[in-house]
């Protein structure tokens, strides 16, 4: 029977296999810190409402960048296109934390926050509420500003690969 159609006894192992077939699209949450900026790559963005304009971001609590996260706190989200698979990877781990920023090029927005130049879009939000759940920290944050780039293809994650 092909994976696919396997009854999975395990529900972590099924679960992580089914979602690892949704596919997202790719972007970088950014948060200044004392020491200088953060961020990570994340594929757990999704837009909320429009009015007002809000995102839903889910990050795990054992990441980096949680600890520099907080209601009121700005933050800055960065969604990729299909040609800035190394700055995913950069911000996926593949670079360590104080390096990341050197993948690609960054500006620091009216507020201080960093945003990439070459992204799709960039939005400046203001984080509204955090709930924990589980590993994770659901966190609403409010859009403040857009920077919208030159359209391209997003770069989407799917299987455990971009597509």
């Amino acid at each position: 029977m092909p994976e696919t159609a396997k009854d999975h006894s395990n529900l972590a192992t099924g679960f992580r296999l089914a979602m690892r077939r949704l596919a997202s699209g790719v972007g970088i949450v950014v948060a200044m810190e004392d020491t200088g900026p953060i961020g990570m790559a994340a594929s757990s963005i999704t837009s909320l409402t429009m009015d007002p304009p809000a995102v839903l971001v889910c990050i795990n609590q054992s990441a980096g960048i949680h600890y520099s996260l907080a209601p009121g706190k700005d933050i800055g989200v960065s969604l990729l296109s299909a040609h800035q698979q190394d700055i995913s990877a950069a911000f996926g781990g593949a670079l360590p934390r104080e390096r990341r920023f050197e993948a690609g090029r960054w500006s620091l927005d009216e507020g201080g926050i960093p945003r990439l130049d070459e992204a799709q879009a960039n939005l400046t939000c203001r984080i509204e509420t955090m709930t924990s759940y589980g590993t994770h920290s659901i966190v609403v944050a409010r859009v403040m500003a857009v920077t919208i780039g030159e359209p391209s293809a997003p770069l989407i994650y799917h299987e455990g690969a971009y597509i």
